[in-house]
């Protein structure tokens, strides 16, 4: 199918617009997935991911065995992890072949977990499925049931995907910012940069519902300027410069970065006297040249935000009541999510709709910077 950039005015129809039945295409062929091999492995010339059509989900290259639901999925979402795994790209995904899709929602076929029953409708955001295990690029999926969150109601499947790990990420960084930062509205703007990406959109979108003042930087100010002033900004400026001194004028009651780097540095020199910045991203790079001196003299909070929620995974902690409140944690987040954003947010962070088969095509976009906003994947077209 075609993208769909649709007219504002109808996304929140199209949007709420149910799902097909679960089984409807299964039924007609076999199980559709799309399947990504290293870079490396590929002959010139040749796409790294390719659908392919198996009998079943375990038929399907990285399975997790602890897996213990099977989800009927209807909806994905393209993020920056994503695109790099579906062009074969190494550095996010533990090892090829695979299916990617780190977010994806739907309806569980099986389980056989006291969690989730047939029919339950669930999101999953994180937990490294296609990164370690097979994603939501697929009709159906595996997972660990602890995985696996209820969608608030307010929101469709759909929708839950337009906000998907990009949202829910922005949602921890304005959380953080207030409870661990202690960041409020009446300290002054808060910036968010990166603001033209799909964490940084909804960033703007949920601070400002949450009474903020809002500066939104980007390097696409000019022709995104009056699309994030809609979604709430009251400023839009340019790339963070790098800052000459250690510390610089103060700017910011707090921040939400999405860039890193040379960006997060001149955030950190620019941040106010007990401000605090919300780090999640790393899109301008993984070095920070900065000093102790916005931490030790201005007592500047810097806030690292992953929104991983890693249950029962090797490296990770093992303890069943931190597990038990990082999902306690995702709950709030989607509540938050929901409280906040209504239909036309969320419809204007919504940069369009493709199916499996555009997946090769859409991701050299995304890592190109050549996608504002979020991209939906309808699974089922």
């Amino acid at each position: 199918p075609e993208p769909c950039f649709m007219r504002r005015s109808l996304l929140a129809a199209r949007l709420s617009t149910p799902a097909p039945p679960p089984a409807a295409a299964a039924a007609r062929r076999g199980l559709r997935a799309l399947v990504a091999r290293s870079r490396k492995d590929v002959p010139e010339g040749e796409a790294a991911s390719s659908l392919v059509d198996v009998a079943a989900v375990s038929a399907l290259p990285r399975q997790d065995p602890k897996a213990d639901v099977e989800v009927e999925i209807s909806h994905s979402t393209l993020n920056y992890k994503d695109a790099m795994i579906v062009l074969g790209q190494k550095g996010v995904v533990r090892d090829f072949p695979i299916t990617p899709g780190i977010d994806y929602a739907g309806v569980v076929a099986r389980s056989s977990s006291p969690l989730w029953r047939e029919g339950d409708a669930v999101v999953l955001t994180g937990n490294k499925a296609g990164q370690y295990f097979d994603g939501g690029y697929a009709e159906r999926a595996t997972c660990r049931a602890e995985w696996l969150v209820a969608p608030p109601p307010a929101l469709s499947l759909a929708q839950t995907m337009v906000v998907g790990t990009a949202g829910v990420t922005a949602a921890m960084c304005v959380d953080y910012l207030q409870r661990f930062g202690e960041v409020q509205p009446s300290h002054g703007p808060v910036l968010v940069t990166g603001a033209a990406g799909g964490l940084g959109q909804v960033a703007v979108a949920l601070l400002h519902a949450r009474g903020f003042e809002v500066v939104a930087s980007t390097g696409r100010a000019e022709a995104l300027g009056d699309h994030l002033r809609a979604l709430g900004a009251s400023d839009v400026v340019g790339r963070l410069q790098p800052e000459p001194k250690p510390l610089g004028k103060q700017l910011w009651a707090g921040v939400v970065d999405s860039v890193g780097g040379a960006t997060l540095a001149a955030a950190l020199a620019q941040t106010r006297y007990r401000g605090a910045v919300a780090s999640p991203g790393v899109a301008g790079g993984g070095e920070l040249a900065t000093s102790v001196y916005p931490f030790i003299l201005r007592g500047v909070r810097l806030l690292g935000v992953d929104q991983t929620m890693p249950y029962d995974l090797e490296g990770y902690p093992d303890d069943p009541q931190r597990w038990d409140g990082w999902r306690a944690e995702r709950q709030r987040m989607w509540a938050l999510l929901s409280e906040s954003l209504g239909d036309d947010a969320i419809g204007a962070v919504h940069a369009g709709t493709i199916g499996l088969a555009q997946l090769p095509e859409y991701a050299p976009k995304i890592i190109g910077g050549e996608v504002a906003g979020r991209l939906l994947v309808d699974v089922k077209a």
